[in-house]
C-alpha cells in the first residue's frame, strides 16, 4: 500500500541551537522518504529494520504530526507478527535476515501504541492493535528470570540464555509500563503484568548483578532513567557518576569505553533522559554538541570517531533523527511524548518496599 502523507506539524520543534522549523522539516521528511510503501522503516533507503528502531522512528513521525504514516508503521508490526507474539531481530525487504528474537525490540510495540493513542485519541486503532500487544508483552514475560530480569532473547530454535541485558530489561519496563496503560484505558487489569513490572523495576533499581555487565556502554548507564526506572537523587547521582567518561564536551556521548567514537542516537537518548529527570538545561547542552552530525538532507550520522576526525559508519539513520525529534518534542512540551517519556503519568506496576530507590 502507498502511504498518503498528513498534516505535518513542526513547530514545537524548534529548539535554538539544535532545530529550526525549517530543519525540523527537512528532518522529518528524512524520515517519510525512508518510510517504505508497506509503513515499515528500515534503518536508511536499502538498509535493514529492526522492530525497536522501526518504532522509534515511528513515534517521531506521530510527534511531528505524521499521525498517518506512524499509524502505517504499527499496522506493518501487526501484519508481520509472529503466531507466538514476537517479531524477528531484523528484516531486509521485509524478508527476516535475523530469526532470533530480543525481547525489548518485541516490547516496545506497546511504548509506541500508546504514544500513537495519546497523539491522536484514535480509539479504533488501540482496540485494533491491542491485540498485538498483548501477544508481545506474553511473549515477553516467558522470558523473566526469577529476579525479575527479562531474559534478553530467545533463539531459533526456541532456547534461550538465562542472561539480562540492563538496557534491554529497562526498555522493556518502560514498555510494559505504556502496556498497562492501555490496559488500564481499555478497562481490562492485567494483574499479572503489574507483578511482573514491579519485579523487573526491583532488579533494575537494587541488582545490577542480575545483569550481564556491559558497564563500558553508555548505553547501560542512562537507561534505568530513560526506561523510568530511577528518578530523583538515585538518577542524579547516577548520571553525575558517568558524565566524565561517556561525555565528549562539544561532540556528543561515547557508544562505548575506551573508543573515541560519538554516536548521535545515544546523545539523543541521554537527553531525554535527562529532561526526564528535570535536567532541561543539560539536555539542550547534549543536543547541541552533535550538530556536526546533521547533514544536508535533514539526518543525521550514526556516529563519528574523534581520534580520527571522521564520520563511521557511512549511514544516516531513520532512528538517529527519530531520537534527537522525540528528544526535542519532550523539551517542547509535546503532550504525548512528555506523558511517555516523563512517567509520571503511567502506572508503575505493583509497587516495591519501602526503600527501593524507584519512581
Amino acid at each position: 500500500m502507498n502511504v498518503p502523507r498528513g498534516p505535518g506539524r513542526t513547530e514545537h520543534l524548534v529548539l535554538p541551537g539544535v532545530l529550526t522549523a525549517e530543519q525540523a522539516a527537512r528532518t522529518v521528511a528524512g524520515i517519510t522518504g525512508i518510510q517504505r510503501p508497506d509503513g515499515s522503516i528500515p534503518w536508511f533507503t536499502g538498509g535493514h529494520l529492526d522492530p525497536w528502531d522501526h518504532v522509534e522512528a515511528a513515534m517521531a513521525l506521530d510527534a511531528a504530526g505524521e499521525h498517518r504514516r506512524a499509524a502505517a508503521a504499527y499496522h506493518w508490526l501487526a501484519r508481520e507478527q509472529n503466531p507466538d507474539g514476537s517479531w524477528y531481530a531484523a528484516y531486509t525487504d521485509g524478508v527476516p535476515t535475523d530469526r532470533d528474537r530480543e525481547t525489548n525490540f518485541v516490547a516496545y510495540v506497546a511504548a509506541g501504541v500508546w504514544h500513537h493513542y495519546l497523539s491522536t485519541g484514535d480509539e479504533t486503532f488501540l482496540e485494533t492493535l491491542w491485540p498485538t500487544v498483548y501477544a508481545a508483552v506474553e511473549f515477553v514475560l516467558e522470558l523473566q528470570l526469577p529476579g525479575g530480569e527479562i531474559g534478553w532473547k530467545r533463539a531459533q530454535d526456541g532456547s534461550w540464555p538465562r542472561e539480562a541485558l540492563l538496557t534491554g530489561s529497562s526498555s522493556v519496563h518502560h514498555a510494559l509500563r505504556c502496556a498497562l496503560a492501555i490496559a488500564e484505558e481499555r478497562e481490562d487489569p492485567q494483574p499479572d503484568w503489574e507483578l511482573a513490572t514491579g519485579r523487573l523495576r526491583h532488579a533494575i533499581t537494587g541488582h545490577p548483578e542480575r545483569f550481564l555487565d556491559k558497564s563500558r556502554y553508555s548505553m547501560d548507564w542512562y537507561y534505568p532513567i530513560l526506561g523510568t526506572a530511577l528518578r530523583g537523587e538515585a538518577a542524579r547521582q547516577r548520571i553525575d557518576e558517568g558524565w566524565d567518561r561517556f561525555v565528549v564536551p562539544d561532540l556528543g556521548v561515547r557508544c562505548v569505553l575506551p573508543n573515541p567514537w560519538v554516536t548521535g542516537g545515544e546523545s539523543a537518548e541521554l537527553a531525554l533522559a535527562l529532561w526526564a529527570m528535570g535536567e532541561s538545561d543539560r539536555a539542550v547542552e547534549i543536543l547541541r554538541s552533535i550538530q556536526h552530525l546533521r547533514a544536508d538532507d535533514g539526518l543525521y550520522w550514526t556516529g563519528y570517531v574523534f581520534a580520527d576526525q571522521a564520520v563511521w559508519p557511512q549511514e544516516r539513520t531513520a532512528w538517529t533523527a527519530g531520537a534527537l525529534l522525540l528528544a526535542v518534542s519532550a523539551l517542547g512540551g509535546d503532550e504525548a511524548t512528555t506523558a511517555v517519556f516523563g512517567g509520571e503519568r503511567l502506572p508503575t506496576g505493583l509497587l516495591e518496599p519501602a526503600g527501593d530507590p524507584c519512581c
